[in-house]
């Protein structure tokens, strides 16, 4: 029995059960965000693969889903230093969709660190 395929449409369904989570654009492109921080959306840059979804993770997490599935995940040079991964939707389930959202709504909703206060150089 052939896998059902995740479109498009599949990816703005499932993100949108998430909580605070609405369609918006980003440079132009289709969009999830959370609270107007980008979520999920699709890739601008030349160097992402056409039918490709932008999940945004930590940078820190991205090399596990690299090795774990290189046909699925992956993160051309000009992504790098950026946090998030692409994934290929022709690879791509509707279980493994939503547990990349989740990760990806939980990464858009965390609170950015505090700054520490900077302290003005005596006179």
């Amino acid at each position: 029995m052939p896998k059902p395929a995740v479109t498009l449409e599949t990816v703005w369904q499932t993100g949108l059960t998430f909580p605070n989570v609405e369609k918006s654009t980003s440079w132009g492109a289709p969009a999830l965000k959370v609270r107007g921080n980008l979520m999920a959306g699709v890739p601008t840059n030349k160097a992402a693969e056409p039918n490709s979804i932008l999940i945004r993770i930590d940078r820190k997490d991205r090399p596990a889903l690299l090795a774990e599935s290189p046909g699925l995940y992956y993160a051309p040079d000009h992504y790098l230093a950026y946090d998030g991964v692409l994934v290929r939707l022709q690879h791509l389930t509707p279980e493994i969709l939503h547990d990349l959202l989740a990760m990806a709504h939980k990464f858009a909703s965390r609170k950015p660190a505090a700054r520490k206060p900077t302290r003005k150089p005596r006179r």
